[in-house]
């Protein structure tokens, strides 16, 4: 039985119901659980929330609201250690404040004489050059930086950060697993017709990407019989984009089709089933590709973000087509040939996949190793 308890805050883009960034967390609770038990300790997670009521419902962790500065403080104090990730937080594309908020988190900690680990973060884009010096001295003073791909380790690189000091490592949701026991699903519904699942989020401001992606889906639709299973991974926004391409689809029925939407879920694990489910998956939210190579269902990407090709690049793979481009004839044609080879697309990407899955681990056991040295 465990006998040492570490405590460690946990900082990310938590507690606003995204599906994918929940994920994350899902993810490094569990590996850090499993990573401790081997190690003979138990870590004591507290999370920094958008919503601490929700997160500590969802998980039953502690909670603390992310943005009253006193909370947090008193948090990092009686702590051991700040877990700074997963996900993409220090990138100024969405927002100038973002990469403040986050690099203030990890002074902070730092200056209240406490270990940080960055865990398998997606860093950039930084737009703001300004940032790097900033960026520069806060890593350099963690005792352990991973990130989630090659270009996220190159951009550090060149921000002056050693080489020898950034692992690089799939991002933390690769490992998530299902629960023992869950049915295997064959990927078609109950009239026999393939289910493909979707994800989209609103990008283009005059919602062309959406248009193009819903003519897609339209002539892929009259081709050949399919149920088209829209997944919202970020609540009501990708709900509403996903009602949006569903509004533009004509006629489904007629071809003996279908087209549905699953419900907004809380907890990442129920729309991991749902992913499991299809028999290939259309996606622009990151996490709906990494959810779905996870469970070998092939992806077909739409690319709004670096960060979606990197991840397509590990798999060797390549967008269907960006937000600024896509053919809608020869995404359907692209689709259409995956989804008639789907056995072939499993055999091809296997071994990367478990290497992946296997390499998710590796952050936690080496902050758990690291946790045993602090008192």
């Amino acid at each position: 039985m465990a006998s040492e308890v570490r405590t460690v805050v946990i900082s990310g883009y938590y507690g606003f119901n995204n599906s994918g960034d929940e994920a994350v967390l899902n993810s490094i609770l569990n590996a850090l659980e499993r990573a401790g038990r081997e190690a003979g300790i138990r870590i004591e997670p507290v999370v920094l929330s958008g919503d601490p009521a929700a997160t500590t419902a969802l998980y039953g962790v502690r909670a603390v609201h992310r943005m009253k500065i006193g909370e947090v403080r008193r948090a990092l104090k009686n702590s051991h250690a700040l877990i700074s990730g997963g996900g993409s937080l220090l990138q100024d594309a969405t927002s100038a404040k973002t990469i403040p908020y986050y690099l203030g988190v990890l002074k902070l900690a730092q200056w209240l004489g406490k270990p940080t680990f960055i865990y398998a973060q997606g860093i950039g884009p930084v737009q703001r050059k300004l940032f790097y010096p900033f960026i520069k001295n806060v890593f350099s003073r963690s005792a352990y930086v991973s990130v989630r791909d090659v270009e996220s380790a190159a951009l550090l690189e060149k921000m002056g950060l050693n080489k020898s000091s950034i692992e690089v490592v799939p991002d933390p949701v690769m490992g998530m697993r299902l629960p023992s026991g869950t049915p295997q699903s064959s990927g078609f519904d109950e009239e026999g017709r393939p289910i493909v699942g979707v994800s989209v989020r609103f990008w283009n401001e005059d919602r062309t990407d959406m248009d193009r992606i819903a003519e897609m889906l339209q002539q892929w639709l009259e081709q050949q019989q399919l149920h088209i299973r829209f997944l919202p991974f970020h609540g009501h926004s990708d709900e509403t984009a996903s009602r949006y391409v569903m509004e533009r689809l004509s006629n489904a029925d007629k071809h003996g089709s279908a087209v549905s939407i699953s419900p907004i879920y809380p907890h990442p694990l129920d729309m991991l089933k749902e992913v499991s489910r299809c028999r290939v998956l259309v996606g622009m939210r990151l996490h709906s590709l990494i959810y779905a190579a996870s469970q070998q269902v092939p992806v077909l990407g739409v690319s709004y973000d670096p960060k979606i090709d990197q991840f397509l690049n590990r798999l060797g793979e390549q967008a269907i087509g960006t937000t600024k481009q896509l053919h809608p004839q020869r995404a359907a044609e692209q689709a259409s040939s995956v989804l008639s080879n789907t056995e072939r697309w499993r055999e091809q990407h296997q071994e990367v996949i478990q290497q992946l899955i296997q390499e998710a681990e590796l952050p936690a056991k080496q902050v758990v190793q690291l946790l045993r040295q602090t008192n």
